[in-house]
């Protein structure tokens, strides 16, 4: 098993010495999730008693909300996973303890490619595992892709809604401030058209897992060799509560 790499030493037990636990609830936990990670989006409906809080999950950062939502007469758990890989995918197990088996996930992404606009929907279908969380849970390989089932409900609702869209492979890194001119043109030549920090982790654990998860994103900041570009990213409240109902309504979908 030794490698010059730790990160290569995939080890294919099952068994690891602390196993995630469910955390406590109010009221039985639904069979589907969405992980937003607007937090204000989330505070909003959570301040117009949209949503209900029946618990919380804790990490160093402070205690982190689980809320149900009820929508067209079912119920959805809803909370924010956190940034970046390591922590979502921790979150994502400790939710997968409570019994969860479908997952759909939202968020903003950067922009590799410039024809994809700011606001612009993109359902993430598989990342290049340019993070280390993955490596945990699945043996080396350049990329891991979202569960087939839950991308093809994202689209659904895509085209039902008649809203123009993208499927795009992201490039997952943990050091948005490592995001080099030649390591982005590497990962657009292979097929890369947005870069965000947690999705081939969370594809991974739900591979690892059994689950089923798929990601939906908005075109945010543009990440090219001439510069940044922020293009008002966080600002965009609307684009971000829509995404936030497309996720739920995908999730819904999830058998």
């Amino acid at each position: 098993m030794n490698h010059d790499s730790p990160i290569m030493e995939f080890d294919p037990d099952r068994r690891a010495i602390l196993e995630p636990g469910g955390a406590p609830t109010s009221e039985p936990v639904p069979d589907r999730c969405v992980l937003c990670f607007f937090y204000e989006i989330i505070e909003q409906l959570a301040e117009k008693k949209v949503l209900r809080r029946i618990g919380q999950l804790k990490s160093e950062i402070g205690p982190n909300p689980l809320y149900i939502l009820e929508h067209n007469g079912a119920r959805v758990l809803v909370m924010q996973p956190g940034v970046g890989a390591p922590l979502a995918a921790g979150f994502l197990e400790e939710i997968i303890a409570l019994g969860i088996q479908r997952f759909i996930v939202t968020g903003g992404c950067g922009v590799l490619d410039k024809g994809i606009a700011a606001g612009h929907p993109v359902v993430v279908t598989s990342a290049v595992r340019d993070e280390g969380t993955s490596y945990h849970y699945l043996p080396p390989s350049r990329e891991v892709t979202a569960s087939p089932q839950a991308s093809a409900a994202l689209e659904a609702v895509m085209k039902e809604r008649g809203l123009e869209y993208r499927t795009g492979k992201a490039w997952t890194t943990d050091a948005p401030y490592r995001e080099t001119a030649h390591r982005r043109d590497l990962r657009v030549a292979e097929g890369c058209s947005i870069v965000e920090m947690e999705a081939a982790a969370l594809f991974a654990v739900a591979q690892f897992r059994g689950v089923t998860l798929g990601q939906l994103v908005y075109g945010g900041d543009l990440v090219v060799p001439e510069g940044w570009d922020g293009r008002g990213w966080h600002a965009r409240s609307s684009d971000r509560e829509l995404m936030f109902w497309l996720a739920v309504e995908a999730c819904g979908r999830l058998e």
